[in-house]
């Protein structure tokens, strides 16, 4: 789906205040609130945006401690066992199937740095599950950074010839009309 300057106003807003209505975001946008549904609507059927949710972070209920781990499955009891057996244990938030020198990587938390070893022991009990390589995370730098993406898919739908250019912002961070460069000669 290609989306444009006036998707990425509408994500952004929503983004940066989740709790602004549709008729509040058409007014600061200048848009018909009927522009802002319809377009929230399109970018929910195309799976654009694939769920509005509240963004949880554990270290402020009780689970400051943040590992990434590396995990090494048993080709002969399958994948299956291994997803079922990590998707019940509440520590683990984020699991990816991954090529390279690990089946799976997840993301997992804990309480402390102890506690941290009976979520490991919980991971080892499955039985697809060989072995863990894990790194403690010391402060988190960014997560999630799609915006940037977004906008740069906005600003070349934007652009007049439709060829690549890179996204210009306005001191806002919102995407403006980039023009293509010169050629050179």
């Amino acid at each position: 789906m290609s989306v444009d300057a006036l998707d990425y106003a509408i994500v952004k807003l929503f983004a940066e205040e989740p709790g602004v209505s549709v008729v509040e975001a058409s007014r600061r946008l200048g848009v018909a609130r009927i522009t802002v549904q319809a377009r929230l609507s399109r970018m929910h059927e195309n799976g654009v945006i694939e769920r509005i949710e509240p963004r949880l972070n554990p270290a402020a209920f009780g689970y400051p401690v943040s590992a990434i781990t590396h995990v090494e499955l048993d080709q002969g009891v399958g994948y299956a066992v291994a997803f079922e057996s990590l998707r019940q244990i509440p520590e683990v938030i984020d699991m990816y199937t991954t090529s390279g020198d690990s089946d799976v990587v997840i993301r997992m938390v804990a309480r402390s740095n102890s506690d941290l070893q009976r979520v490991f022991d919980a991971i080892m009990q499955s039985k697809a599950v060989t072995r863990t390589r894990s790194s403690i995370v010391l402060e988190t730098q960014f997560e999630n950074k799609v915006m940037p993406l977004f906008a740069a898919a906005a600003a070349e739908r934007s652009t007049p010839d439709r060829r690549r250019t890179a996204p210009h912002h306005d001191a806002a961070g919102s995407p403006t009309r980039a023009e293509p460069a010169a050629p050179a000669g």
